[in-house]
Order: structure tokens, then C-alpha cells, then sequence
């Protein structure tokens, strides 16, 4: 969306995420061991001939960061609220 909204032109946009879990925590298993990811790493592959790599790549990607919902929630969690 950002590329479009920039109006350049992309042929394939690819975005792998992993990151490192230890399930000790997760299962219950030992309790020094945080449940939850310690670290996600995400990959971008993009094509776009027609994007020049110092002005338009670089500041589509400033601005995807900058506007991506999932990214900026993991780097400024949201207040939660339980109810049972």
C-alpha cells in the first residue's frame, strides 16, 4: 500500500517472518524461561526496477515501517484489558 500510495511501480513484494522461541516457557516447562518470542526477524524482498535504491526504495521503506499496524504494535504494546 505505501509503494502504490508513493506511486511506484513494484512487480513482487515478499515479506518472510521467523523469530526465536524457547517452548520451555511456552509449555511450562521451566519457569527462567520467558513464554513468548525473544526476537522476530522479518525480511523484505521487494522488485521494483523502476525505484531508485537512495530516494524512492529507501523512503518506502521508512514509511512502511513507519505505517505498519503489526510492527508498531510489537514496538509499542497497547495497554490490555482482561475481564473473566
Amino acid at each position: 500500500m505505501v509503494a502504490a500510495a508513493m506511486a511506484i511501480p513494484t512487480e513482487r513484494i515478499e515479506v518472510t517472518v521467523d523469530g526465536d522461541l524457547d517452548l520451555r516457557g511456552t509449555l511450562g516447562i521451566s519457569k527462567e524461561v520467558p513464554v513468548g518470542f525473544e526476537t522476530i526477524h522479518l525480511k523484505f524482498n521487494i522488485a521494483a526496477p523502476a525505484a531508485t535504491y537512495r530516494n524512492n526504495s529507501r523512503r518506502c521503506a521508512k514509511k512502511t515501517e513507519q505505517y505498519c499496524v503489526v510492527m508498531q504494535t510489537l514496538l509499542h504494546p497497547p495497554a490490555l484489558r482482561t475481564e473473566w
